[in-house]
């Protein structure tokens, strides 16, 4: 019998994360590949949690777009941090991050119509936009520093392009936009009149005066613009994929269609925890920006120490280097032989690519490990390059 998997999804039937975090369970590797914390979250909000499960609360389904208090919460997040006008018609809470990325493709991009996308992307973004059956338009950043390049994705555009997926903080780059490129990437998508998908997964990993801005608060995007947010990635929770997505409510109304058709709802006694997450106060977010900064300068020194060239990354937690100065042309090539002569794993940036010429040198380093992990994953990269 033929392959019964349909063709739009076979080139996305194995992943580079899963691929390698499996290399390294198999060998003994130290993984600095796939993006989890291997610390937990904050204790108060694990609690409530606990508190929920002990209690019943959460033992059944949720409301289908979310518990009303984590909506409500939400809501004041994007008011705080942001001032953006968010209501609770313009929230929707998903399973994870990734979900409402694939909701938003599926209810507002029409099969054959064209997603854009930056180079290197999070490989989700391709197998989401296949299973839409649309068109994936992928547009490299600039090559030495990868910063995004809008004269090239002017001269990719075409009149079936729908949306722009963007990702700032940037996985798997760890660059954070900077405000003239906001204002550069809005006035692309106001002029072409594009439906914007922001993935703000990162919104509080950001370093030094990095600051995260969401383009939904630049001029011409709050109509046009969903945005995403993960519970996972700001309290270290990844387990219990808790996100969501918040805009206006014609645009949020769209996406709640398509997701009560995917997991219906999840997460029961993880919402109101989450809810709880995002009422801390500054001094949670400040802190827990203080201690991955210093596991970035941690893992960056050493790794320049190596020889490689470090782009010091600006948000998320994942550092880039690029590995010519070793003498490897290849970040794939580098990346297999280091689990099985280094015992470390990493992800090369090619496989999240469509632009090899500009990714084949890159590697991505997960720093989100105890000091101690790190440190071992040095020591054995020392002693492979000694």
């Amino acid at each position: 019998m033929s392959d019964p998997l349909v063709r739009r999804m076979r080139p996305y039937e194995r992943t580079i994360f899963g691929e390698m975090s499996g290399l390294a369970s198999r060998l003994g590797a130290v993984n600095l590949g796939q993006g989890f914390p291997d610390t937990g979250g904050p204790p108060q909000v694990r609690k409530v949690a606990q508190r929920a499960i002990a209690e019943g609360r959460g033992d059944q389904y949720p409301p289908a777009h979310g518990d009303p208090d984590l909506r409500a919460a939400i809501v004041e997040h994007q008011r705080r941090f942001y001032g953006l006008p968010v209501d609770d018609d313009g929230v929707v809470v998903t399973t994870g991050a990734s979900e409402a990325i694939a909701a938003a493709i599926l209810a507002l991009v029409e099969p054959g119509e064209q997603v854009m996308v930056l180079d290197p992307y999070f490989d989700l973004y391709a197998a989401t936009i296949a299973l839409a059956g649309a068109e994936r338009i992928a547009v490299p950043l600039t090559a030495e520093t990868l910063r995004p390049d809008v004269a090239a994705m002017q001269r990719a555009l075409t009149s079936g392009t729908r949306m722009l997926l963007l990702n700032s903080p940037h996985n798997p780059t760890g660059v954070v936009f900077t405000g003239a490129e906001l204002a550069e990437l809005a006035r692309f998508a106001v002029a072409n009149d594009l439906l914007v998908l922001a993935d703000e997964a990162y919104e509080h990993l950001w370093f030094d005066d990095n600051t995260h801005v969401p383009i939904a608060t630049l001029p011409g995007m709050w109509e046009r613009t969903v945005t995403v947010g993960s519970g996972g990635k700001s309290f270290s929770f990844t387990g219990w994929k808790v996100g969501w997505a918040s805009g206006p409510a014609d645009l949020i109304a769209a996406v709640r269609v398509v997701r009560q058709h995917l997991s219906y709802v999840s997460g029961g006694p993880f919402q109101p925890a989450i809810a709880a997450g995002l009422r801390l106060p500054d001094a949670y977010f400040d802190g827990f920006r203080a201690d991955l900064a210093g596991k970035r300068d941690r893992l960056c020194e050493g790794l320049s120490a190596l020889g490689m060239r470090v782009i010091a990354p600006q948000g998320t937690y994942f550092a880039t280097t690029d590995v010519r100065p070793l003498g490897f042309t290849d970040g794939d090539q580098f990346c297999h032989r280091m689990p099985h002569e280094a015992g470390v794993v990493a992800i090369p940036l090619s496989a999240l690519s469509d632009h090899p010429q500009v990714s084949a040198p890159f590697v991505r380093w997960a720093f989100c490990k105890r000091e101690e992990v790190l440190d071992e994953a040095l020591r054995r990269l020392r002693g492979w390059l000694g």
